[in-house]
């Protein structure tokens, strides 16, 4: 067992742009993972389970919907505070952060945003506890990048409707309680419903054989035949801006926590470099070195300034998907190149659990994919730029 020690860098003095309280759910944030995470985590994915007991442990730190209403059972922070949280659960690995992410901008959202009065109190308190987990179904076996072309329909039936299809590579679906889930009524309109474990025809078989996201449970939604009360389906909302709405979310903390990753990896080689002694010398005294941490730091230091302005922007109400979409790409993008070339600095030590390189670069290789994959973010922003459209 590595102990963890982690050392946050900021050389453009960031923390002069943040509050006290966002200080503080840092602070918070950071010593439960060194606690209660990096202890066990390496062993989590060798085993690919996820430790059960972190959603305790989250939902006590305030990991789900932090900025959900208190009367709701939300914690009632800005959108920078949700940032900094996801940040720092994704530097302890982003199958971690995937569970409160989803929790908190793919259910949690949805159902405050998007829900009825009554939705919200039946639900909302029970997924901050952590007393309800939940799952969110976008994504089809043949429809991933192309949401709009989802197979899963519903057909009315008086005070019910019967829904039918299936979703995959879905987080948290083995153990969640309920299903945040979009499908297509009988006029192709494409509604969100929350679907209960227990409804007759609705299993979560688990995937398994991953090499990415090991900490993280991940499966399928079937619904076969299931009955959904009308009283389920989300009211306000219709078509794909409702899904979308929720990635936009999601994006967002995505963005904050892929910089967790970069800085644990950044962190770990630059200590490295210091202690690995090649030719009578550290190698961190070597120029390639050099070269690589110094380009490190510099990626990781635009990143906390576009995820910083982004936060603002979001807190504001005036960040667009357009924008969302360009901070997700660079910033997976970015730490999963740190990722590669801090492997390169720690040698062969680098592929061992004794280290978390390895680890991380096999999960931004899932994070650079899912929620919308690194090309076509690319698309949304030349879009964005041009006007055109280059999807259809």
């Amino acid at each position: 067992m590595s102990k963890d020690r982690f050392q946050y860098h900021d050389y453009f003095l960031m923390d002069e742009l943040l509050t006290e309280e966002h200080l503080l759910v840092r602070a918070s944030i950071r010593e439960w993972v060194k606690k209660e995470v990096s202890p066990i985590v390496e062993d989590a994915c060798q085993k690919a389970e996820f430790p059960k007991q972190w959603i305790k442990g989250l939902a006590e730190i305030g990991a789900f919907g932090p900025y959900i209403p208190v009367e709701y059972g939300g914690g009632g922070m800005d959108q920078i505070s949700y940032g900094i949280i996801m940040m720092e659960l994704e530097r302890g690995d982003s199958g971690l952060r995937s569970t409160a992410s989803v929790q908190s901008s793919l259910v949690m959202y949805p159902i405050f945003t998007y829900g009825s009065e009554e939705q919200k109190r039946k639900y909302l308190p029970q997924l901050a506890s952590g007393k309800m987990m939940g799952c969110f179904g976008l994504t089809e076996p043949d429809h991933g990048s192309n949401p709009s072309g989802m197979l899963s329909t519903i057909k009315d039936k008086g005070d019910h409707v019967i829904l039918n299809g299936s979703k995959m590579w879905i987080s948290n679906a083995p153990f969640a309680d309920i299903a945040v889930v979009w499908a297509k009524d009988e006029e192709g309109v494409i509604r969100g419903m929350i679907v209960e474990r227990g409804m007759e025809g609705f299993s979560t078989p688990e995937t398994h054989g991953k090499w990415s996201l090991r900490a993280s449970a991940t499966g399928e939604l079937v619904f076969d035949n299931v009955r959904i009360p009308k009283e389920n389906i989300l009211p306000n909302v219709k078509g794909l801006k409702g899904p979308l709405g929720c990635l936009n979310s999601a994006r967002y903390g995505i963005s904050w926590g892929a910089i967790g990753a970069a800085l644990d990896c950044y962190d770990s080689a630059l200590r490295y470099s210091k202690e690995r002694v090649q030719f009578d010398r550290p190698i961190g005294g070597f120029q390639l070195t050099q070269k690589k941490l110094a380009e490190m730091i510099t990626e990781i230091t635009k990143a906390q300034l576009l995820t910083w302005r982004l936060g603002v922007l979001k807190n504001e109400n005036r960040a667009t998907p357009s924008q969302i979409s360009m901070a997700k790409r660079n910033n997976v993008n970015m730490a999963l190149q740190i990722a590669r070339e801090a492997r390169q600095i720690h040698g062969g030590m680098g592929i061992t659990g004794e280290y978390p390189i390895m680890r991380h670069m096999m999960n931004l290789e899932s994070v650079i994919t899912y929620e919308g994959t690194h090309d076509i973010h690319l698309l949304i922003t030349g879009m964005d730029v041009t006007g055109l459209n280059a999807f259809q």
